[in-house]
Parts: C-alpha cells; sequence; structure tokens
C-alpha cells in the first residue's frame, strides 16, 4: 500500500499499551491456540478443523498478499499480559475501502482487558486518516455479545438486524450490523445498560444469559403464560428464546431497556424476567443527513440553508415540500385524562405521548412529538396549538378532557 514490501508495508501502530504490527513466526502458535477455542469457533467464519499449518498460512501468506494487493490492512494485536511480557493477542483486519469492513479476533487470555476496544480504535483511525476510508462496516452473528460490546464502545453507529446477511460453514445466519463514518467519535454514543446485580435471601436479580433461554422458552409455554401474554409466539421454541434473549442484549446495548433474570438464590436457574424501559425516553430525533465536515454543516445550515428560508418566505406552502412539515404532527395533551389514571398531569403524561409518537411513526411513518401543556385552560391551549401549528401538519389532542 506505500510501494513497500510485506512485512515493511505494515505500520506500526499503538497507544502505548495496545500494538498493532505485522505477523511474524512466532504467532503462528498462539493464532492456532486461538482458533481452537469454543467461543472462536462459535463466533467466526474460523475453519473447523484447524490445523498449525492453516494458521501459518493466513498469518504468513495471506496477510502478506492482502498488504501487498492493498485489499486489506490485516494487523496483529500484541499487548503485555499479567507478567508484563509482550504477547499475540488477536487480530484485527479492515477490509476494502473507501467503504470498508472489519474483522478481529481476541485470544482468550487477552479478553476482559479493553485490548480489542484499543486495537479497533487504531486500526479504524488509520483507515479514515491514512487510507482515504469514508465509512467502517462492523457485522457479527446475532448474540454475539463481546464483538457487540467492542463495536458499542469504539462508537458504531447501531443499525440492526440484517436478515441472512452471513454465509459460513454451509448456514446463512442473520448478523447484527453497525457503522463507524469519518468523523464520528471513536466512544459509546450512549451508555450500555447492564443490569446490575441485586440479591435478598429469597431470591437474586442478574443479567439475562443465553442459558436461560431454555427456562425462557418453558415459561412461554406454559398456558397460564399464554393465556396472560396472548401475543407470545407460538410455538415457543428454543429458537425463539435465544432470539429474545439476544434482543435483550441488542436493546441493553441502544440503551432502551434494561433485563433481569429472576434467578434462585442457591441453584441461579431462571424463574422470572423483570424489564426496565422508558429509559431517557422512546423517542429520539435524527438527522437525515450526516455532518462528517465543514461543507455539509454549512448546506444542512448556515449559509446554505438561507435560500431555503428565502423560499417558503416567497412562499408558504413550500414549507410542505422542503421541511419536516409535511409528515410532523404534535401530540397534545394537557394531561388531565391519562388513560386510566385520571388528571396526572402535563409532566407525567410525558410517557403516554412518547408511546403515542412512537406508535405514529411505527405504524404509519409520520414523525410525531409529544407536546405536554402546563394548562388546563382551553383558550389557553387553544392559542398555543394554534402559535406551534407552523411547524407541523396535523394535531393531536388526546389525554385530555376538554374543559
Amino acid at each position: 500500500m506505500n510501494g513497500l514490501p510485506f512485512p515493511l508495508s505494515v505500520p506500526v501502530l499503538t497507544d502505548g499499551v495496545v500494538t498493532l504490527r505485522a505477523a511474524t513466526p512466532a504467532d503462528v502458535e498462539p493464532m492456532w491456540e486461538m482458533t481452537q477455542d469454543p467461543a472462536m469457533q462459535r463466533w467466526t467464519a474460523v475453519p473447523i478443523p484447524n490445523t498449525r499449518e492453516m494458521s501459518e498460512q493466513f498469518a504468513l501468506h495471506v496477510g502478506a498478499r492482502a498488504w501487498d494487493e492493498g485489499t486489506a490492512r490485516m494487523w496483529v494485536v500484541e499487548a503485555e499480559d499479567d507478567d508484563g511480557r509482550p504477547r499475540f493477542a488477536g487480530n484485527v483486519d479492515v477490509r476494502g475501502g473507501p467503504v470498508a469492513d472489519i474483522g478481529f479476533t481476541l485470544h482468550p487470555w487477552a479478553r476482559g482487558r479493553g485490548i480489542m476496544t484499543a486495537a479497533v480504535r487504531l486500526a479504524v483511525d488509520h483507515g479514515f486518516t491514512e487510507a482515504g476510508i469514508e465509512a467502517v462496516h462492523w457485522r457479527a452473528h446475532v448474540g454475539n455479545e463481546a464483538s457487540l460490546r467492542v463495536a458499542h464502545a469504539c462508537g458504531f453507529e447501531l443499525v440492526g438486524t440484517a436478515p441472512a446477511l452471513l454465509h459460513e460453514r454451509g448456514r446463512t445466519l442473520d448478523a447484527w450490523t453497525a457503522v463507524l463514518r469519518f468523523g464520528d467519535a471513536p466512544y459509546a454514543r450512549r451508555p450500555w445498560q447492564d443490569a446490575p446485580r441485586l440479591r435478598t435471601d429469597r431470591l437474586q436479580l442478574r443479567p439475562l444469559v443465553e442459558t436461560d433461554a431454555h427456562r425462557v422458552a418453558q415459561a412461554c409455554s406454559d398456558p397460564t403464560t399464554r393465556h396472560w401474554l396472548r401475543t407470545l409466539p407460538h410455538p415457543y421454541t428454543p429458537e425463539v428464546a435465544r432470539a429474545f434473549v439476544a434482543d435483550c442484549t441488542w436493546r441493553s446495548a441502544t440503551g432502551e431497556k434494561i433485563t433481569w433474570a429472576v434467578a434462585d438464590p442457591v441453584s441461579d436457574d431462571l424463574v422470572a424476567l423483570v424489564t426496565l424501559m422508558h429509559l431517557g425516553g422512546v423517542i429520539e430525533t435524527a438527522s437525515k443527513h450526516a455532518l462528517r465536515n465543514r461543507d455539509d454543516l454549512s448546506m444542512v445550515y448556515t449559509p446554505g440553508v438561507a435560500r431555503i428560508c428565502q423560499a417558503i418566505a416567497a412562499d408558504r406552502e413550500d414549507a410542505r415540500r422542503l421541511t419536516i412539515k409535511r409528515n410532523s404532527v404534535a401530540v397534545v395533551t394537557d394531561g388531565s385524562a391519562v388513560l386510566g389514571l385520571g388528571n396526572i398531569g402535563p409532566h407525567a403524561a410525558l410517557p403516554v405521548m412518547e408511546g403515542k409518537a412512537a406508535l405514529f411513526k411505527t405504524f404509519g411513518g409520520i414523525d410525531a412529538w409529544p407536546l405536554c401543556l402546563d394548562t388546563q385552560d382551553v383558550d389557553q391551549i387553544v392559542e398555543i396549538v394554534a402559535a406551534v401549528a407552523p411547524g407541523f401538519a396535523g394535531v393531536n389532542t388526546m389525554c385530555a378532557t376538554g374543559r
């Protein structure tokens, strides 16, 4: 990529703790050890069975060819162990460009130390600043929490689940996906909502884990459970339960909810589930256009936006064509008649209004926003709604008595 042959073509990157470098013959043995790890075999496409010769081929020939041909940037990750010895810790690869994808694997000894998070930051920063990469895509098997935690910590935008995106060892698999763009901060966009451990003499609340899936399937197949939760899938198979557990992990990463397993304090068997939602609300504002540089900012905001303002000033109806107005609804309440809760006021009504806005978006594709008014005077409500009407195509009034 810089005209030099491998390994001279491989830049050495370090943050003082983690180092990315070219592979050497000394890395073959620990690389092969890593391929024997059950977690790596489960969550990656590493060939099974895997021999030392295959690891040698990958480390010293596949990687060298990728660097020489400019198709990928493949580094060995090195870090110090507990005795202060520099050791092989894993691999990180940035493949393709200017839209690239990233892959990484970590040796069992190096897990849980933040090593791969640091390695990914080094690799993508080099790609953005030295290799002309504009975006890096991450993908992993649905359920691969360890990989998701790295992507989350490195600031990747968590996109969602892509069905049948991966094909490995004759299997078609769904994948979690995320993207990091040039200019994005390499740090978590929002806190991961981990479930803290809580314990009494009678029970404990702990994080939900994949091995709980069989107990979830049993509970959700019970006739009493199905009587009260009629929307549950049927039959509720172990595969459905594993998908539920994976979804709880994803939604913890996106900050949407915390899910606890209620477990027996002695056997640790799951006996129930507790979920806390509405953390930080259930809706947000998102930009349709990424602000990656000064030019983007000058078009979305000043001075470029002035032309749009002038067009609307000349013809007010253009507001529906050129702004969010055409697809926006105000969800208005005074909090005086909120569902079955009565007159609980505008602050307490906000979660219901958020839910209504989420329904507008999910089922109608309409952008809705709550307006909870701290007045129950009808004339004042009418005056306020009329004043904010220029920003909306419609108004939905709910949970108000109309006194």
